[in-house]
């Protein structure tokens, strides 16, 4: 695994349009009706971050849950971060459809 340049980054954003760079990682905001299913997402994530051994940083804030994502083993952003995004967008949506 090797850290993202800044090529691959923008390259990984596109195809994650509501996250963006911030320093060393990247970051998104996820809105939900209320303050439960926030914490049913940030558990859902806390549960996937354990099965690929990739953890965020993670904000709540009521019906707001900022994921920071970063691998640490490179010192900024890679494959595991891009992966991550996709299945948190993934999680989100479900979670909304319920």
């Amino acid at each position: 695994m090797h850290r993202y340049s800044d090529a691959e980054i923008d390259a990984a954003l596109s195809r994650l349009p509501d996250w963006s760079r911030v320093g060393e990682c990247i970051q998104r905001t996820f809105m939900f009706a209320n303050f439960v299913q926030s914490m049913a997402f940030v558990n859902g994530i806390a549960e996937h971050a354990e099965r690929v051994q990739h953890h965020p940083d993670i904000l709540v804030r009521w019906s707001k849950v900022t994921l920071s994502l970063s691998t640490h083993d490179v010192g900024g952003i890679s494959v595991k971060d891009a992966d991550f995004a996709v299945h948190a967008d993934a999680a989100s949506a479900l979670l909304k459809k319920a």
